[in-house]
């Protein structure tokens, strides 16, 4: 008899096939009722696929006693109970290690788009401006000063991608990191003003608010933000005051911390590049994802432990 999974996104249509074969899939995201529908079939589900962002909630893990497996497709778990899930001996899986070209190569894109105004000149040419004039000169990008918040796998590939840009690199992180030919600075702040573009690659799911007004006046007017970590590192506000006050002068945003409601003042200020949270949303690194999501499940209902576990 084939498990009950519940699908909380959509998948790939090839891996949706691969769940099709192996189990009975119930489409939470096409449900109206959501409520009713959980009542229905709630008691059945042993194994969860969600999205990084979507997660899965106190409220509705509770109404799934069966449950067996949350897969993750992403790296992130901060909208997934996993307080209850290792209470319940509920296994979270996530798909780590292939996202990390993907947002890196985002990351770059997002700071070059930023520094030299690609969207706007996008907008200009579109719209018939061209002929009316050009714009103001724009910021180059190569050699700047690039302050990585994380070193991790992502702000590796990061730090690789800008030295090939003829960037100097510094990174902050929870202690120096011996392997890496990069400048370390401790403090957050000190980071920013030694930086002309602070690109945030950290998982830090426990950190909240930590580019704040100060961070920002620290990296200056000159300076840019990149996010393509957690949208919850950032002071939003802060952000948005330091962008129409002129206190620093761009940013390039792929998360928010209401996703996927993003604050309309940002929506104005042309210095700001924004995307709807897609650092790995190509085809081939969506597949990978799915393949670590379908081994996760087989792995869980097999009785093993799955191999890209964050519970224990």
């Amino acid at each position: 008899m084939k498990p009950d999974i519940l699908l909380i996104n959509p998948m790939l249509p090839v891996i949706d096939e691969a769940l099709c074969t192996s189990y009975n899939v119930h489409r939470y995201y096409e449900q109206t009722d959501k409520d009713g529908y959980i009542r229905e079939v709630g008691g059945t589900i042993r194994g969860v696929v969600t999205g990084g962002a979507s997660g899965i909630g106190k409220a509705l893990m509770e109404r799934l006693p069966a449950l067996e497996v949350v897969a993750v497709n992403g790296i992130g778990t901060d909208a997934v109970d996993v307080e209850q899930a290792r209470a319940r001996g509920i296994h979270v899986s996530t798909t780590p290690g292939v996202l990390t070209e993907d947002v890196a190569d985002l990351a770059i894109g997002l700071l070059i788009a930023a520094c030299r105004g690609l969207c706007a000149g996008d907008r200009h040419v579109r719209e018939g401006k061209w002929i009316k004039g050009g714009l103001p000169l724009a910021r180059k990008f190569s050699g700047m000063r690039v302050g990585i918040v994380g070193l991790g796998r992502v702000g590796r590939a990061i730090a690789t991608r800008a030295v090939a840009f003829g960037c100097p690199i510094s990174y902050t992180d929870l202690h120096a990191i011996p392997d890496v030919p990069y400048n370390y600075i401790g403090d957050l702040k000190d980071l920013a003003r030694a930086s002309d573009a602070l690109v945030l690659a950290a998982s830090a799911d426990d950190a909240q608010g930590i580019v704040d007004a100060s961070v920002l006046d620290a990296l200056g007017p000159k300076g840019y933000v990149i996010n393509v970590a957690r949208g919850k590192l950032v002071n939003e506000q802060d952000l948005i005051e330091a962008l129409d006050q002129g206190r620093i002068a761009g940013a390039g945003l792929d998360v928010f911390v209401d996703e996927p409601n993003v604050p309309p003042a940002l929506f104005g200020i042309e210095r700001v590049t924004l995307q709807p949270h897609r650092g790995s949303a190509t085809v081939e690194t969506r597949t990978d994802m799915g393949n670590i999501v379908l081994a996760s499940l087989a792995e869980a209902f097999a009785g093993h432990r799955p191999g890209t576990r964050v519970t224990t």
